[in-house]
Order: C-alpha cells, then sequence, then structure tokens
C-alpha cells in the first residue's frame, strides 16, 4: 500500500475527479477527509472508499470559506496528529468569454477554483511544515496551457492556479512539501457533461472536444486518480513544481 498509514484530505469529493482520488487512495491505506457542498455525493463516495477496504470522513461546507477549510483542516490535524496529504479538487466552470461573462459568475469560479486552492493550501501547510513532510496536489488544467473558446473564467482560474502551485513549490520546498499541478484534458465527469450541456447543440461540441485529443476520446477520472497517487507517494519524493498534463496528447497534436 503506497499510502498506508497518511491521512488525506481531498476537496471537491462528491464525484468526478476528486471521488476517483479519494477512493483510490483509501485503497492504497490512507484515511481521507472527504470535502464538498453534496453531502450525498460524499456519502456515495465514502460507501465506495469503505468498499475497497478503506475509511474516511465527511465535511460538508463551501471550499471557499475560509473558516470552513481552517476549522476542518484544524479538525483532522487534532483527531489524528499529522497531514499528509491535501489535493484540491474542488472545481466550477461557467462557460463565456470576458464579454459574457456575468461579474457574480466570474468571482464564483475563482472562489472555488483559486480561492478552494489558497484557502485549503494556507491551513495545510503549518501542520505540514511542523512535521516536515507532506504533498499538495492541485487541479490545473490543459486549457490554463493551450487557451480554449468561450471559458475565460474557469481557464484564467486554471493559469491562476499553475502560478500558485509553482510558487508554493518554492516557497515551501525546504519545509519538505512538495506541491505539484495536474493539468487534465477533458475528463468525463459531471462537470464537463455540465459544460456541454450548455450549448444549444451539445453533440457536435462534444465530438469536437473529443477529436481535439490525439488519443480520440476522453479521459477516464480514474486516470486522474492515479497519477494523484503517484504524486501523493514518495514514488514522486523528487518532483515538486511541475505541472503533469494528463491530456490524451492534447497539447501534443
Amino acid at each position: 500500500m503506497r499510502l498506508k498509514g497518511r491521512i488525506a484530505i481531498v476537496t471537491g469529493a462528491g464525484s468526478g475527479i476528486g471521488r476517483a482520488s479519494a477512493v483510490l487512495f483509501a485503497r492504497e491505506g490512507a484515511f481521507v477527509a472527504l470535502v464538498d457542498r453534496d453531502s450525498a455525493g460524499m456519502q456515495q463516495t465514502l460507501a465506495a472508499m469503505r468498499d475497497a477496504g478503506g475509511d474516511g470522513s465527511e465535511h460538508r461546507g463551501d471550499v471557499g470559506d475560509i473558516g470552513f477549510a481552517q476549522a476542518t483542516v484544524g479538525e483532522i490535524v487534532s483527531r489524528h496528529d499529522r497531514l499528509d496529504v491535501l489535493m484540491t479538487a474542488a472545481g466550477w466552470s461557467c462557460g463565456g468569454t470576458v464579454v459574457t461573462t456575468d461579474p457574480a459568475d466570474w468571482e464564483e469560479v475563482f472562489r472555488t477554483n483559486v480561492g478552494g486552492t489558497w484557502l485549503w493550501s494556507r491551513a495545510a501547510i503549518p501542520p505540514m511544515q511542523r512535521q516536515g513532510k507532506g504533498s499538495i496536489i492541485t487541479l490545473a488544467s490543459q486549457l490554463a496551457l493551450a487557451g480554449g473558446r468561450g471559458n475565460s473564467a474557469y481557464i484564467a482560474a486554471k493559469g491562476a492556479i499553475v502560478s500558485l502551485t509553482r510558487t508554493m513549490a518554492v516557497d515551501f520546498a525546504t519545509d519538505g512539501i512538495r506541491v505539484n499541478a495536474i493539468a487534465p484534458g477533458a475528463i468525463d465527469t459531471p462537470m464537463l457533461r455540465r459544460s456541454f450541456a450548455r450549448h444549444a447543440d451539445p453533440e457536435p461540441v462534444r465530438e469536437a472536444s473529443r477529436q481535439r485529443h490525439a488519443m480520440k476520446r476522453f479521459g477516464k477520472a480514474e486516470e486522474i486518480a492515479e497519477t494523484a497517487l503517484h504524486l501523493a507517494s514518495d514514488a514522486s519524493s523528487f518532483t515538486t513544481g511541475t505541472v503533469m498534463a494528463v491530456d490524451g496528447g492534447w497539447l501534443a497534436a
């Protein structure tokens, strides 16, 4: 077991990449604290973790709320006396250009994606510093590196996560804390399906996205989870400040 005895937090754990990563971490021996606004989704994730032979806890709230982040991390560290892994998988997308995006939607995208990365890292780093070791895994996007159409707030937020990841990696490298980002391609998750559903005729948009990948398919959440496991484990002990593209060849095509 690659994470035996370790304590992990996964935000956005109620579905998609967060759920798949939480289940895999649990299967590999970690106790996983699940964070999401979706209680029913977290319950399903926890059931899958227990079916895989692992265990965890549920923590419902808004990842962009500083009080929730601090209290939750404090509770977990108080209960388990350590925190080894933080994965900030919570995300939200609204679609739109800089002209058509409503300012309230823009702010919510940044609150969830960037705020949900910053605040949870801010809370997690001090206990990791005290123990002299930790791994933080953030979620960027291939679109942050390549650009894209009609999703300006989301792409800008993911670009900010790339920069935040790199600066945190440099700031805390000598504390034994590694910080890395995963940049997935289009992954078959509820958020991707919702993004296609925003279009009047979703199928041509979906097919164009599928064809844009060199592998001519969408990724699976479990494929991203495998990369997250690598970054969470000691197998990546000399890896920090990197952005790992797991994108089916999107950036290469």
